[in-house]
Parts: structure tokens; sequence; C-alpha cells
């Protein structure tokens, strides 16, 4: 009886356990030696949720930079501003994001452009998958969703990408989606290399 008690325990806690994690997450054998100095934050790709625009790059640097990983991060706003004074950077990082739209392809040499213009040893890329409020199994619930790429310079090599989305349910009142992206951001920079 003790024995079948244990079993169903250690069975619970492995059931809970691979819920827990993110929906996808795939990590290069290189991530191991990455160690990044500065990262910095490309403009997020906002797909059809245009009001998520600036608000994702935000919550993204925020949470970088309070982890204390990375002497530097340089966040979206101040990557926009560079790539709109810098006719090579706004050339490297429009072709970089057309390659990888198109063929799903990291050019080694538009990265360490990338890099080199913008002083960076590595950028992330975001695209939002969701951000809206609808109805999942006739409940109400708020969504976001992300996936992630980060982007070794040096090598224009993708050493993570994830994607993962949280979804909170309410009666009455909205939660901000806001506040589902920063959980998210948690999340799922809790497995990204650094």
């Amino acid at each position: 009886m003790k024995k079948a008690h244990i079993f169903f325990i250690l069975t619970a806690l492995l059931i809970l356990q691979s819920c827990g994690g993110l929906r996808y997450s795939q990590l290069s054998p290189e991530a191991k030696d990455f160690h990044p100095q500065r990262i910095g934050i490309l403009p997020a790709d906002p797909g059809s949720y245009e009001e998520a625009r600036d608000v994702i790059d935000e919550i993204l640097a925020g949470d970088l930079a309070g982890r204390g990983w990375f002497s530097d991060v340089v966040a979206g706003e101040t990557m926009k501003r560079l790539i709109a004074s810098n006719k090579d950077l706004r050339s490297a990082v429009s072709d970089y994001i057309n390659k990888m739209a198109t063929v799903n392809y990291s050019d080694p040499e538009l990265a360490r452009k990338i890099g080199d213009t913008a002083r960076v040893d590595a950028f992330l890329l975001a695209y939002v998958d969701f951000w809206n409020y609808t109805r999942e199994a006739d409940e109400k619930v708020a969504k976001v969703g992300l996936a992630l790429k980060l982007i070794d310079v040096s090598k224009g090599q993708i050493v993570w990408k994830a994607g993962h989305h949280e979804i909170e349910d309410y009666l009455f009142m909205r939660p901000r989606l806001t506040d589902v992206a920063e959980r998210l951001t948690k999340k799922m920079f809790n497995e990204m290399p650094h």
C-alpha cells in the first residue's frame, strides 16, 4: 500500500513538473559557451497586434536589465533610433529579418554587421503570436503569446529559440495584457542562456 502511494505521488509530481515548461524551447549545443556582455533587442514584430509593438519591447528590456546578466541591454526604443539614424544598420536589419522570414536563415555576415554597428554581442528577435482578449472553452481569457530568438552576432547563429503563451481567465475585470506579458517574459527568460 505504501509503495502505491509513493508511486502515485511521484507520478503526480512528474506530471505537474512537465506542465510547467515552455511550449517550445530549443538550445543550440554552443549555448553553454555563449556569455554575451551586451545584448540588443530588435524592435518586436507585432504581427497583427500593432498595439503590442512598443509594449513588448519595453517589457523585454525591463526584464533583461533587471536580471543583471548583461553589462548593458540596448532596449528596442534605442535600437529603433540607431536603425533610423544609420543607413547601413537599417539595411542590415531589414535584410536580416527578410532572410529570417522568407528562408529561416540567420545570415552570419548580416548578424555580424548588426552587432558591430550596434555594438552588441547578441540580439533578440521577438514575434508576437497573441495579444488579445478572447474566449476559450466558454471562458473569457486574456492571452499573450511570444516567440523569441537569441542570435550570437559573432557566428550569426541562433543560440536559443522559444515560443510560449500565457492565458489568464477572468469574469468581470479584464486583466491587463501587459501584466500577462510580464509573467510570460519571466517564464521564457528563465530558460534563456546568458
